[in-house]
């Protein structure tokens, strides 16, 4: 089973993505959520993955983050929700939403996801509210670019001035790769960054 890649963004699709890992070329699904959470192609990435086994396809399905993995794993523990219709369900909103819809049973939510009729979506609240807390909380994984000390603190230090991880870790990525290598020029270039 393969369960993390970590490689180059060779190629974005509207649900799937390529990722170079040693000059071979994985395909990997991924839902919305995780696919603009990505760098741009030709970056270094790392997601976590789950791989699904049929009798005709070997699959795998991509993740920024071990809570949105948990969701997928999760969900398709319903009955009647395979792999393809739990990615689609992550699309449909963010997983903080996703998990406090099916814990306060808001089928109204729930349905505004596409492929999500009432039945499937109390089958979600019936079998899952009680579930939930047994999830990680969302701690994204993190990029080849980000593994350095300096990388590290910036977005820390970005985070607590009130950015968004995600944002911050974009922002830090770019400041290193023009070449910056100390903490106080990283966070000063990643803050001009955002501020445009």
């Amino acid at each position: 089973m393969i369960a993390r890649l970590r490689g180059r963004l060779h190629e974005r699709g509207a649900e799937e993505i390529v990722i170079d890992v040693g000059g071979v070329g994985y395909q990997v699904f991924v839902s919305a959520q995780t696919l603009a959470a990505l760098p741009a192609e030709g970056t270094d990435v790392a997601l976590l993955t789950v791989t699904h086994v049929r009798e005709d396809a070997l699959q795998l399905f991509g993740f920024v983050d071990a809570t949105e993995r948990g969701l997928f794993q999760l969900l398709q523990s319903v009955s009647g929700i395979g792999p393809r219709l739990a990615l689609n369900i992550l699309s449909g909103m963010p997983s903080a939403e996703l998990r406090e819809a099916i814990r306060r049973r808001d089928l109204v939510r729930l349905t505004r996801i596409s492929g999500v009729g009432k039945k499937t979506a109390e089958r979600l609240s019936l079998e899952l509210a009680d579930k939930l807390a047994s999830l990680p909380e969302s701690r994204p994984v993190a990029r080849v670019g980000l593994s350095t000390d300096v990388a590290t603190q910036a977005v820390s230090a970005l985070v607590n001035l009130g950015f968004r991880e995600i944002e911050a870790e974009r922002a830090v990525e770019a400041a290193i790769e023009s070449g910056l290598a100390v903490f106080e020029d990283v966070v000063r270039e990643a803050l001009r960054s955002m501020r445009r």
